[in-house]
């Protein structure tokens, strides 16, 4: 049965629904009985869903896969031309003209629809009627409101509210499905059976087709297959590593999730074969860089119009029914498959008073869900039964260098683990002997960080640094472990870090005990709104986060790399972390897998793999995960020392003045100092 067959009877019910609003919505095109205002907004959106409905219908009848290049650019340019970068300035998609133009009190709302009804886009490509039916229903919906003779703003937010309310079982319940189930074969069809030297293939997916996707795809035609195959082969046996190391049977499983970004068919079809041969059916979905980043960052927070306690509840459980419903395919889902890309200009949001923002609240409510449907998603698809892998490669946007620079990153993601295995070992025998270690920056970088270490009852056969080589976490390079959060104190500072693809300008952190006291930086001139800046993004709205991580980066030659062509500002966290000492900030890297033993390859188990919130996990999920994980490096450039502290107060340097002086991990500053 392929995803059509999911579809198939709400498509038929839809069919006069869709019909009928979309004569509807042809008459608001041509002419609307709204304040002069308004009459803009309306009539553009409109154009705009009437276009999409074309790509249906066009999907229905099989035109799609034959439109001529040149049709398919004018679709794709059709479906985002208010959203790129150079057309967004007056868009209604924009809060900031919508609400200059349609006014304060309700700029915000038809902005934040828009958005909605955007989504219907890859519903379209997907031939989902119902779905693309609804959001037009929606639109006839609120634009009835504004052809009352008095505007009645409660009305139109209880529009958005019950839309999203009662449709909880398609939005949720499709996203369930598309993760677990290998039935849903939309994107697998697309990459297996398409001609890829033949670029109109991209166009299939509803997704933004622009430089990048179209340089990548025309790039990986031109490699050997050899090339393209060990490139799947490292991405994939990363992900059989990652079972094996925990001691999980695959052959028990029956998908992956593969995540990757338009461009990449390629690889993405050889991986698939590959998982085949380990028995794995796959499931999949399309990570594309944003089109317009400041437009996802402006919209981040647009459920402020609608959500409330009954709306979470709703969802979750809308969740609960679809895992239920599909619990076998969930209780056979290995995890996800990510390739992830990096290369484009760094970015630095720009904050609007115009965007929608969670009340506190809301915001507490938000936390909430995620740690529910963290809780959910846990239970049917078991932790300790999955593992996941990420790879990352750079795209044409990181300059005219790309080629080389891919080919580079080719060789930093295969580099010889066994080399990096004997070294971090060393570095780890040290590690295991320590009660603290001492953290300090050098020049201008304020750290000055005591991280305590978990003590081992039987150093012969314990130890609390994993040693990390290519597996989950591709490339190679690093040692990690679970801080002991008593003692845990002192200043993290950063002079310059992205992360989420955030630019973050002078970080500084201070920790007391394991966890967040205070926090700031210097992106904005009002500290108040750095501070927001930094909870939003970094705390991801919670008051505090404990450290979940402490690791020491190895990659010396990735970092060389950055070096070499100045890109140290556009590596991906993926490759970053490895590049010098970093600090988690939320959950461990062993959240949900507590109980699983891990063990290093010298055959020691790993003993630090929790703190004083996951193990309250038996008593209070809600308490003992925080959903986030996020990674903040030193490059070596701003480093001075990492010594490890023993009990009886004796000092040994890892690095000192950002060079690895432990005897045996010398090899490691060959490519600092090339």
């Amino acid at each position: 049965m392929s995803y059509m067959e999911f579809y198939k009877e709400s498509n038929e019910q839809a069919t006069e629904r869709f019909d009928l609003v979309m004569e509807r919505i042809a008459e608001i095109k041509e002419e609307t009985d709204v304040p002069a205002v308004y009459d803009p907004y309306f009539r553009k959106t409109a154009e705009f869903l009437l276009a999409v409905a074309e790509i249906l219908r066009k999907k229905e009848d099989g035109r799609l896969e034959s439109r001529t290049l040149e049709e398919c650019e004018q679709d794709n340019a059709a479906m985002f031309r208010d959203t790129v970068v150079e057309n967004y300035g007056t868009s209604f998609a924009n809060p900031a003209y919508a609400v200059a133009t349609l006014g304060a009190e309700y700029g915000q709302i038809l902005s934040a629809l828009l958005v909605t009804l955007r989504q219907a886009i890859g519903d379209a490509f997907a031939g989902k009627k119902l779905n693309v039916t609804i959001r037009a229903e929606l639109f006839v919906e609120i634009y009835n409101h504004f052809e009352a003779e008095e505007i009645d703003k409660k009305e139109i937010e209880q529009s958005l509210y019950w839309f999203y309310h009662d449709y909880s079982e398609i939005f949720v319940g499709d996203a369930i499905r598309t993760q677990v189930c290998a039935k849903e074969d939309f994107l697998k069809n697309i990459v297996m059976n398409s001609d890829l030297n033949d670029l109109r293939y991209l166009y299939l997916s509803g997704d933004y087709v622009g430089e990048n996707e179209l340089g990548v795809a025309s790039f990986l035609n031109t490699l050997p297959e050899e090339e393209i195959q060990a490139m799947a082969d490292t991405y994939t046996e990363g992900y059989r590593i990652g079972f094996v190391n925990m001691g999980v049977d695959l052959s028990k499983k029956l998908t992956a999730q593969i995540i990757y970004p338009l461009g990449f068919e390629r690889m993405v079809r050889a991986a698939i074969r590959n998982f085949e041969k380990m028995g794995l059916d796959v499931t999949m979905r399309i990570m594309s860089t944003p089109v317009n980043k400041q437009y996802s960052y402006d919209h981040k927070d647009d459920r402020a119009l609608y959500m409330d306690k009954a709306y979470v509840e709703r969802r979750l459980e809308v969740m609960k029914t679809t895992f239920e419903e599909y619990k076998k395919e969930a209780n056979g889902h290995a995890g996800p498959a990510v390739i992830e890309t990096f290369g484009e200009v760094p970015f630095s949001p720009e904050t609007k008073e115009e965007n929608l923002k969670l009340n506190e609240k809301q915001q507490q409510l938000s936390l909430y869900e995620m740690s529910m449907s963290g809780q959910l998603r846990n239970q049917y698809i078991i932790g300790e039964e999955r593992s996941f892998t990420i790879i990352s490669y750079p795209l044409p946007a990181i300059g005219e260098k790309f080629q080389e620079i891919f080919a580079e990153t080719v060789k930093i993601n295969t580099l010889d683990y066994k080399l990096y295995q004997g070294i971090q070992q060393k570095m780890i025998d040290v590690l295991d002997t320590a009660e603290k270690v001492h953290i300090t920056g050098k020049g201008e970088n304020k750290t000055d960080l005591y991280v305590s270490v978990w003590q081992l009852e039987d150093g012969t056969k314990e130890t609390a640094f994993e040693n990390c080589v290519a597996d989950v976490n591709i490339p190679v390079g690093e040692v990690f472990t679970s801080p002991v959060l008593k003692g845990t104190t002192g200043k993290l500072f950063v002079s310059q870090v992205y992360l989420n693809e955030l630019k973050y300008l002078n970080l500084d952190i201070d920790f007391e005990d394991g966890v967040i006291k205070n926090y700031t930086c210097t992106n904005f001139e009002d500290e108040a709104e750095c501070k927001k800046y930094i909870k939003d993004n970094v705390l991801m709205n919670h008051d505090t986060l404990p450290m979940g991580e402490f690791a020491i980066g190895t990659n010396t030659t990735a970092y060389r790399m950055a070096r070499d062509y100045d890109i140290a500002d556009k590596l991906p966290i993926l490759i970053a972390e490895k590049t010098g000492p970093h600090f988690a900030v939320g959950d461990t890297c062993f959240s949900h897998q507590e109980e699983v033993e891990s063990f290093n390859p010298d055959g020691k188990v790993i003993r630090a793999k929790e703190n004083d919130f996951s193990m309250l996990r038996k008593e209070d999920m809600a308490k003992a995960y925080f959903n986030c994980h996020t990674d903040i490096t030193i490059p070596y450039d701003e480093l001075d020392k990492i010594t490890v502290i023993r009990k009886d107060g004796s000092k040994i340097d890892i690095i000192a003045d950002g060079r690895f002086v432990l005897p045996g991990t010398e090899e490691l500053n060959k490519p600092l100092d090339a």
